[in-house]
């Protein structure tokens, strides 16, 4: 008896350190893309059932983007039939509306508009909580349950806060209070190649609460990296103004 109970505290133990092996192996290679020197990548979101997948009822296209060794990353967003254009650098940023290049803070409050933030007030205040990919990656594997390597790939459920945080808008416009998310669940999966962090995705289930309407949302988010160590940021002297 003793014995099997020995086994078996020895085999929980293994398995918990596998577990944090994983998770530092992925930290620790969105760590090594982040020291790179610059990467660019291409984000893709697919939403069951079409429309935006929680995003303002705009159907969801790709992001691509670039960001350099001193972090200044700029953005090409498409949504629908628009395109925007974006720079992060930080907390500060730029983004182009129809008024011309404006500050993610000026953009979110409607600035230049009459008031009215619209589709670009929407996305500033989006990038105001940017994260680039490598901080996004490694965000997310420390907010698994546990990662596991799986064939190619190490695979993991996300914590129900850490889905919680990925589907919710945030705070209301105006200081209120944003949706409210229930039945929340999660996965992710994460691939590297030579040690660094070659491609990730995650997905996200639950209702969400808004105004007294509930909606399904069911999002898969792609992300790929590429030009490892060579990409390079250009970005307009107006928008360098915004920063």
């Amino acid at each position: 008896m003793k014995r099997q109970l020995v086994i078996g505290a020895v085999t929980l133990l293994a398995g918990s350190l596998f577990a944090a092996d994983a998770k530092d192996d992925v930290k620790n290679a969105a760590k090594k893309l982040a020291g790179a020197g610059g990467y660019a990548w291409k984000s893709t979101v697919e939403a069951a059932g079409g429309g935006g997948g929680g995003g303002g009822g705009m159907r969801p296209g790709p992001t691509e983007g670039k960001i350099g060794k001193d972090g200044l990353a700029m953005l090409t967003m498409t949504r629908g039939e628009n395109t925007t254009e974006a720079v992060v650098m930080g907390t500060k940023g730029a983004i182009k509306t129809a008024d011309g290049w404006q500050s993610l803070a000026e953009a979110a409050e409607g600035g230049g508009g009459g008031g009215q933030p619209g589709r670009g007030g929407f996305m500033a205040r989006r990038l105001q909580n940017f994260k680039a990919p490598a901080a996004e990656a490694e965000d997310l594997a420390g907010k698994t349950k546990e990662l596991k390597k799986v064939d190619d790939a190490f695979s993991g459920e996300l914590t129900e806060e850490a889905v919680k945080g990925l589907l919710a808008f945030g705070p209301g416009r105006g200081g209120g209070e944003g949706p409210t998310v229930s039945n929340a669940k999660g996965s992710v999966k994460f691939w590297l190649k030579d040690g660094v962090l070659a491609k990730y995705e995650y997905q996200v289930k639950g209702t969400m609460s808004f105004n007294g309407n509930d909606r399904e949302i069911d999002r898969t988010t792609k992300v790929e990296i590429k030009d490892v160590g060579t990409a390079k940021v250009e970005v307009p002297e107006d928008a360098k103004k915004k920063l």
